[in-house]
């Protein structure tokens, strides 16, 4: 990392205690030392080196506030959809009970806020909640995030509906910029399992960092499966951080999906830490215009028997950029590793870029890895071919970028999530139409 102490980001002061306990005070402060003493990522760190932040980090952001939002609930199902489950809002990274229903949590479960949580646990039981940070944007989560969700689901207990977690910003298109950093914690004991999606999204055109971190931090044999959906405006940015700890039989699986905001960046560390856990990453990313969006892996294979699949899919229009860098490791001693990684990529203009680095590092030696990345554009074939057929242009290529995309679509296993994603993709592909929009993808879907 670069030290860099002269930047918006860094002049931010700690809040006021308002009755914290007297750990997370200090907590608080550690986190944001390490922030001075280390500074902030610059294109020397092989992680970053394609993300430009040196614009973002000169904003004069304040932090968010908590505010009295015109959202309604049932606006909020038009916007994230409703599954059918719990659900927690937080506005302006501040838990809101009035938006979240809590009624559907079974009696057995504890999910509430974090706040609330950590307010009631002594520094001895939060250890684990606030791992060494890894990077400078999660040690200022840990120094600045007011709340965000805190879900704990015992031992052999299945929870049937999934856990929706909706973070919205919301505040006058004129205010000062606004930091916002949810942190979220979920815990799965031994042989449970659970669904969580975790909702990105904003109501008006304010400029807006979204800085969060989340931790999954599984027990032997527990399943979770977890959504990320990030559809923020225009005028956001987005640093995401999901740090996954798996132990022996534990299964784990992502989906992340990138529609919004103007800079983007999801990053997920998985560590494989027992015999037979097994992961899947999944992600989708759909920059257009100037949208930058990055997606940043790390599976660390530690123990034998384990398996990991990664497969994720870009579509770039415009002059957007993304970025895809994923890693995986095989540790001495990880023996039976079975590993598959690969990223796809379609351009859909001369002036999108794409930057992949998909990477392998076995230390192993009875293991199972391939890993592979592709670069490409519409068939122009396929393209004259449908319109040979009567389907307009435009019609013609979001088509085939839809089929492109499809097979990720068909990976979301939770049918409402499914219908809202099929929307807000269909969207995505229209939202530059010129020509034969009655012809659009999004039209037919909507006719269904």
């Amino acid at each position: 990392m670069s030290p860099n102490r002269a930047t918006g980001l860094a002049q931010i002061a700690l809040p006021e205690p308002a009755g914290q306990p007297t750990w997370l005070q200090r907590m608080r402060r550690s986190a944001l030392d390490w922030v001075a003493e280390n500074g902030f990522p610059g294109h020397d760190d092989e992680d970053w080196k394609y993300t430009r932040l040196g614009p973002l980090l000169a904003i004069p952001f304040e932090l968010a506030q908590p505010i009295d939002s015109s959202l309604t609930a049932s606006a909020l199902d038009v916007l994230v959809g409703n599954c059918g489950g719990p659900r927690l809002v937080f506005v302006n990274g501040h838990f809101n009970p009035q938006l979240s229903s809590l009624t559907e949590i079974p009696k057995n479960i504890r999910a509430t806020s974090l706040r609330t949580h950590l307010h009631q646990t002594e520094e001895s039981g939060a250890s684990r909640l606030f791992p060494p940070p890894q990077n400078s944007f999660v040690a200022l989560n840990s120094a600045f995030s007011e709340d965000g969700a805190y879900i704990e689901v015992p031992p052999h207990t299945t929870v049937e509906r999934p856990i929706h977690l909706v973070f919205v910003t919301d505040g006058p298109a004129d205010a000062a910029p606004i930091l916002a950093s949810p942190r979220s914690v979920i815990i799965a004991e031994a042989n449970s399992r659970l669904t969580v999606i975790e909702s990105y999204v904003g109501l008006r055109p304010q400029v807006s960092l979204t800085n969060a971190f989340t931790q999954v931090i599984l027990e032997a044999g527990a399943n979770v499966e977890h959504y990320t959906l990030q559809n923020e405006p225009a005028t956001a940015m987005h640093l995401g951080m999901l740090a996954v700890h798996q132990p022996a039989a534990s299964e784990f699986s992502s989906y992340a999906l990138s529609l919004g905001a103007s800079l983007a960046r999801q990053e997920i560390r998985v560590a494989l830490a027992g015999e037979g856990a097994q992961t899947q990453l999944r992600g989708l990313y759909m920059p257009r215009g100037r949208q930058h969006h990055g997606h940043v892996t790390s599976i660390d294979h530690q123990a034998p028997g384990c398996t990991s699949r990664e497969l994720y899919k870009g579509v770039l229009d415009g002059q957007s950029r993304g970025v895809f860098k994923g890693k995986v490791v095989v540790r001495p001693g990880a023996d039976r590793t079975d590993a598959n990684q690969s990223n796809k990529n379609l351009l859909l203009s001369e002036g999108a870029e794409i930057d992949t680095r998909p990477q392998l590092e076995i230390l192993a030696d009875d293991v199972k890895c391939t890993h592979g990345a592709a670069v490409g554009q519409l068939d122009e074939e396929a393209v004259f071919y449908l319109r040979s057929r009567g389907i307009g242009q435009k019609a013609a290529r979001d088509m085939l970028t839809y089929a492109f995309v499809s097979e990720m679509l068909g990976l979301i296993t939770i049918p409402e999530l499914k219908t809202l994603i099929e929307h807000a993709v269909a969207q995505q592909l229209e939202a530059d139409s010129t020509d034969d929009r009655e012809k659009t993808l999004a039209g037919e879907i909507r006719s269904r």
